[in-house]
């Protein structure tokens, strides 16, 4: 009746009510038959994990409905992706994707950076700098090392400037973080070759910027045996794109949902999510793992570690 008194056009009419026309067509020959449309139909699978889902999807609103169901099956709820993909999509928590996703060739571009596939923590490192303006005005630079077979996030540097000072100040900061995970100095995990020299442990990649181009960012790394220094080509930046992800996802998922005054408030929001990306996050590319197990050993990153238990109550 409203579609008529408006004068709307069926198609116009289905397309803002999200029904398909031929589904309204259907509908509407069983009611002029005076056989309405049976239903609603229970879905038990939705309610059992309608809290769970509610909770992560509210919790973290910059996640899409694969990683609340990464969450729910390390909640121990079996269910499928699609199912939650309705159940958000019904709660009306759905986070709409309207961009195509990028297809990279990983394999050719890793090339240029490392010969060889890492095969484990500590291996390969990509270090950069990413910015970004406080609601008070000021601009302020991240640097920071991300593992790049575990994408563990090893600490990040936050300053005003984005120079050699800052570029060693991270890979300190991610030096004593590995180091403190791995419970040794990196350079004990260092192999020695028939001269016993140190073989470098960890290649760390850099793009071109100044700062990795400088005398005392290279004399740092010759001071470190167990470091390499690898620069990508000019104007690729896909070679340190596990890097510029995680940047990304920095500031989609957390900061640019905060209004963030200052430095102070920058760096603990930034050290929350730094928390919460290795720790809680599951991560698609780790097979739904979280980095920080997966860094450990505690994680196959080719194999989901979810809990078998199922339907534990919400907490």
């Amino acid at each position: 009746m409203i579609r008529v008194e408006a004068g709307m056009p069926t198609t116009r009419f289905c397309s803002l009510i999200g029904v398909p026309e031929r589904t309204w067509r259907r509908y509407q020959a069983r009611t002029r038959a005076d056989r309405p449309a049976r239903g609603p139909w229970p879905r038990p699978a939705r309610e059992r994990v309608r809290d769970a889902a509610r909770r992560h999807a509210l919790a973290h609103p910059a996640w899409g409905h694969r990683k609340v169901w990464a969450m729910c099956r390390h909640d121990g709820r079996r269910v499928s992706q699609a199912t939650v993909l309705r159940l958000l999509r019904d709660e009306g928590l759905l986070l709409e994707a309207n961009y195509q996703r990028e297809r990279r060739a990983l394999a050719a571009r890793r090339k240029a950076a490392f010969a060889t596939e890492p095969t484990g923590p500590n291996q390969v490192w990509q270090l950069d700098f990413s910015e970004f303006e406080t609601t008070a005005g000021g601009t302020w630079r991240l640097a920071g090392c991300r593992d790049y077979w575990s994408k563990y996030e090893l600490g990040w540097h936050i300053a005003p400037t984005a120079n050699q000072h800052d570029a060693i100040a991270a890979i300190e900061l991610a030096l004593a973080e590995a180091e403190q995970l791995a419970g040794r100095r990196l350079i004990d995990l260092a192999q020695r070759d028939a001269e016993g020299n140190v073989v470098p442990l960890v290649t760390i990649v850099t793009d071109n910027g100044g700062p990795f181009r400088s005398f005392r960012f290279e004399a740092f790394i010759a001071t470190h045996p167990e470091l390499r220094h690898v620069r990508t080509r000019v104007k690729t930046p896909g070679q340190n794109g596990s890097r510029e992800r995680g940047f990304g996802s920095l500031k989609y998922e957390k900061l640019f949902l905060e209004e963030i005054p200052d430095a102070l408030d920058l760096i603990a929001h930034a050290e929350d999510y730094r928390l919460d990306y290795n720790t809680i996050r599951p991560h698609e590319a780790l097979a739904w793992n979280r980095p920080r197990d997966v860094h450990l050993g505690l994680a196959d990153p080719l194999i989901p570690n979810f809990p078998e238990t199922e339907d534990l109550p919400a907490t």
